[in-house]
C-alpha cells in the first residue's frame, strides 16, 4: 500500500517537475489485412486500424482526466510492414504508407510505428522493394515512422543491408531538404529491435504479440534531477553522501514514476478491452527546460556533459532506473532505462555546441544506456559510406553487448557542423555535430556480405 507521504510525493511530481505518461502505445497486428492486390490490403488496413484504434485517443484522454496524470503521447505501432506487403513493389509500400497516415490520422493519434522490416540474417526481393521506398513513402507522409532491424546478437549484421543504410538515409534527408532533412528523424536502424517497444521511430507490434496490446512508455527525468537535488541539499558537508546512497534515490523515485505509467496503461487497457503489454521504464527526456537526462550528468558531479565519468554516471542512472521499475510493473519491456537523443535534450544539445559531447564520447556512452545513437544531427555534406560506417560501430556494440542499439542520424542538407537545426516540439533542436574521419570508411563498406555473430551467441 501507498503512504500518504508516498501519493504527495507523486502528486507534486505531476505538477512541478514535468512526471508525464510518455505515450500510450496500441500495437496491432496487420497479418491478416493482406489483400489480393494492394487496393484490398489498404481498405482492410484502414478497417482493422479504426475498428481497435477508433476510440483510442478519447479513452487515453478521460484516464488522463481522471487520474491527473498527462498522456503526451497516444500512438500505433503495427506488424512490420515488408510482412504486411510480401511480394508487393515499392510503389505499393509507398501507398501503405499514405494508408497508414491517413488511417493514423483518422484516429487522432500523434505518430504511427511499424514501416520496417527486419533483415538482420538476409534481404528478400520485397525487403529490397521496401528500403527502396523509404525516403519517398516518408517524405510523402506526416505521422509514420520507419525503422529496419539489421543486426542481432544471435545472427550478426546483414553488411549488405548496412550498405544500403547510408544512401537510404542521405536520399530521405534530401527528399525533406526543405525540413532540413526532418524525414531522417523518422528513421531508426536497429540491432535487437524489441517487439514491444512503444517509443518511435523505432515502435512495431511484433509478429510475437497477441492481435492487440497495449505498450505505455513513462518518462521523468526532471523528476530524477530534482529528487537527487533535494537529496543532496539536505547533506551540504563532503563525505555525507555517496553514489550508492545516490543511486538509491533514483531507484525509489523511479518505483514512483513506473507505477504512474502502469496505473494509465492498465485503465486505459480494461477501458478499451484490449490486452495490457508492457511498460517501458525508460527516461526520456524532452527540450523543455528541466526535463533532462543531461541536466542528471551535472548534478551528479561532471561540470560538462561528456567529461571522463560520463559514461559512468550513465552507467549508474540506467541500472538503478531499470531496478527501480521492474518491482513497479507487472510486466517491464521494451526498451527500459536512459534515453540519450541528443536533439531532444536541450542539455546534450547545448554540450554538442560547446563541444563537450562528440560523436565518439558519444557512441562510448551508448554502451550503458538504453538505445544508441539518437536524434544526431551530422553535416549534409557527409557521404553515405561514412554513415553507414557509424552505423556499423553502433550495431557491433549491440551484436557484442548482446543490448538494443540504434541510430537515428540526420544528415542536414545544406549545413555544417555548428549551425543550429530545429525541428520543433519533442523532436527538438541541436547544433549540428562535428564528424572526424570523413569518407574514410568506404572500403570497409564495399565488403558486403554478413558480418558473423558473436561466439557467445551460440547458447543452444
Amino acid at each position: 500500500m501507498l503512504r500518504s507521504d508516498q501519493i504527495l510525493a507523486t502528486v507534486e511530481m505531476i505538477q512541478k517537475e514535468n512526471l508525464d505518461v510518455r505515450t500510450v502505445t496500441m500495437g496491432i497486428n496487420l497479418l491478416d489485412c493482406r489483400g489480393g492486390d494492394i487496393d484490398a490490403t489498404c481498405d482492410r488496413i484502414k478497417k482493422k486500424i479504426f475498428s481497435y484504434a477508433g476510440n483510442f485517443v478519447a479513452t487515453c484522454n478521460e484516464m488522463s482526466r481522471k487520474y491527473g496524470i498527462p498522456v503526451v503521447n497516444k500512438r500505433i505501432a503495427v506488424t512490420p510492414i515488408a510482412l504486411v506487403g510480401a511480394g508487393f513493389h515499392k510503389e505499393d509500400f509507398v501507398r501503405l504508407a499514405v494508408t497508414l497516415d491517413e488511417a493514423a490520422s483518422s484516429v487522432g493519434v500523434d505518430i504511427l510505428g511499424g514501416f520496417s522490416a527486419q533483415v538482420e540474417k538476409g534481404m528478400t526481393a520485397t525487403d529490397r522493394e521496401y528500403i527502396a521506398s523509404i525516403p519517398e513513402a516518408l517524405a510523402a507522409t506526416d505521422k509514420v515512422c520507419a525503422s529496419i532491424n539489421i543486426a542481432t546478437t544471435q545472427k550478426g549484421i546483414n553488411m549488405d543491408a548496412l550498405a544500403m543504410m547510408g544512401r537510404t538515409i542521405k536520399e530521405l534527408a534530401e527528399k525533406t531538404a526543405h525540413q532540413d532533412g526532418f524525414g531522417a528523424a523518422k528513421f531508426v536502424v536497429f540491432c535487437n529491435q524489441p517487439g514491444d517497444n512503444p517509443f518511435m521511430a523505432g515502435a512495431i507490434h511484433g509478429v510475437e504479440e497477441a492481435d492487440a496490446v497495449l505498450n505505455v512508455g513513462v518518462s521523468g527525468p526532471g523528476v530524477i534531477a530534482r529528487a537527487l537535488e533535494r537529496l543532496i541539499h539536505h547533506h551540504p558537508e563532503p563525505g555525507t553522501l555517496q553514489l550508492d546512497e545516490l543511486a538509491e534515490e533514483i531507484k525509489q523515485t523511479t518505483f514512483r514514476v513506473t507505477r504512474c505509467g502502469e496505473l494509465i496503461g492498465r485503465a486505459v487497457s480494461k477501458s478499451l478491452g484490449i490486452e495490457f503489454g508492457v511498460v517501458d521504464l525508460s527516461l526520456a527526456p524532452t527540450p523543455t527546460v528541466g526535463d533532462s537526462v543531461g541536466e542528471i550528468f551535472k548534478i551528479l558531479g561532471v561540470d560538462a556533459i561528456g567529461a571522463p565519468g560520463s559514461t559512468a554516471i550513465l552507467a549508474m542512472l540506467n541500472d538503478a532506473v531499470k531496478k527501480g521499475g521492474i518491482f513497479a510493473s507487472k510486466t517491464v519491456g521494451g526498451l527500459s532505462g536512459a534515453f540519450i537523443p541528443v536533439m531532444e535534450d536541450a542539455m546534450l544539445a547545448e554540450a554538442v555546441g560547446e563541444g563537450s559531447l562528440c560523436l565518439e564520447k558519444l557512441e562510448a556512452m551508448t554502451c550503458v544506456c538504453s538505445v544508441g545513437l539518437d536524434m544526431v544531427a551530422i553535416p549534409g555534406s557527409v557521404d553515405a559510406d561514412t554513415i553507414s560506417a557509424i552505423i556499423a560501430d553502433e550495431m557491433a556494440l549491440g551484436v557484442i553487448n548482446c543490448k538494443t542499439t540504434a541510430a537515428r542520424l540526420i544528415p542536414v542538407p545544406g549545413k555544417e557542423a555548428g549551425e543550429l537545426v530545429n525541428f520543433g516540439g519533442l523532436f527538438g533542436a541541436s547544433p549540428i555535430m562535428a564528424l572526424k574521419n570523413v569518407g574514410k570508411s568506404s572500403r570497409f563498406i564495399a565488403w558486403g556480405g554478413r558480418m558473423p555473430a558473436p561466439i557467445h551467441s551460440f547458447k543452444n
